[in-house]
């Protein structure tokens, strides 16, 4: 797969500072990068790096105890999870969340159900359409009858019914088996390529920096690396501790974006 497309030069997203953790502890420590606009930036880091609650606190799922997240250069910190929705952010979960009892058609429109014009719901609805034609196919089909990968092309569907501005996607290859994986990563480029902004959390690190225009390396809480996709996935050092390289040298200094220090346009 080839590197995906290049970053645009202003923030859809900016996290700076950002502390936060469960229970009066800190897991995320300092934590602050960029999401370039119609970029496609993908997190990668060992097990207990920080990922989901980074996740979390960008959702409006965790209050952070320090720092702040912008969305657009607005401050989005603080806002519940429906305020953060309604500004444009949809995060699709690690675990399957559809309906399993209902249609594929009823899944997806349910993603759209803060759109009262039924024109907008239609015009949303065929656009989906046209960009998953299989998904369209399985429309009168149960949720629970797909496979784990049409689950995830269903669910990355029903996101896009808010036409939202910024992607979140957790771990999208979870559980699925290596077949099937072109056809989810190819989904996630497709919906790149339609001008969305994604910001996805992969397990399959090689891969997701193969995608990606822009990559952020997080290990014990704390940004390590941040750079092109390209530059995080030839980093010899995240080759050693990620992706099965030939230890090249320590992690040393990190490769940083050229958006650092471009949060407040």
């Amino acid at each position: 797969m080839a590197n995906g497309p290049v970053a645009k030069g202003t923030a859809a997203l900016a996290v700076e500072g950002l502390c936060a953790g469960y229970g009066g502890g800190d897991i995320l420590h300092d934590v602050s990068f960029t999401v370039p606009d119609g970029g496609l930036t993908c997190i990668v880091g060992p097990n207990g790096a920080g990922k989901s609650t980074l996740l979390a606190s960008i959702s409006g799922l965790l209050r952070p105890r320090r720092g702040r997240v912008l969305l657009h250069g607005e401050p989005v910190t603080g806002k519940t999870p429906r305020q953060v929705l309604s500004l444009g952010v949809v995060h699709v979960p690690q675990q399957h969340s559809l309906f399993r009892d209902m249609t594929v058609a009823e899944n997806i429109d349910l993603g759209g159900y803060t759109i009262r014009d039924r024109a907008v719901l239609a015009r949303r609805r065929a656009a989906v359409h046209e960009m998953f034609p299989e998904v369209a196919g399985w429309a009168e089909r149960k949720a629970g009858s797909l496979s784990g990968g049409q689950q995830r092309l269903v669910e990355f569907a029903r996101g896009l019914m808010l036409d939202p501005s910024l992607i979140i996607l957790d771990e999208p290859s979870m559980g699925l088996a290596p077949k099937v994986l072109r056809t989810v990563f190819g989904a996630v480029t497709a919906m790149n390529q339609a001008g969305k902004t994604v910001l996805l959390v992969e397990q399959n690190a090689r891969a997701g920096l193969r995608l990606a225009s822009h990559g952020v390396v997080l290990e014990n809480g704390r940004v390590r690396l941040a750079g092109t996709g390209r530059d995080v996935l030839e980093h010899p050092g995240i080759g050693a501790l990620y992706l099965g390289g030939t230890p090249g040298g320590p992690l040393a200094s990190p490769v940083r974006s050229p958006l650092e220090g471009q949060a407040n346009p």
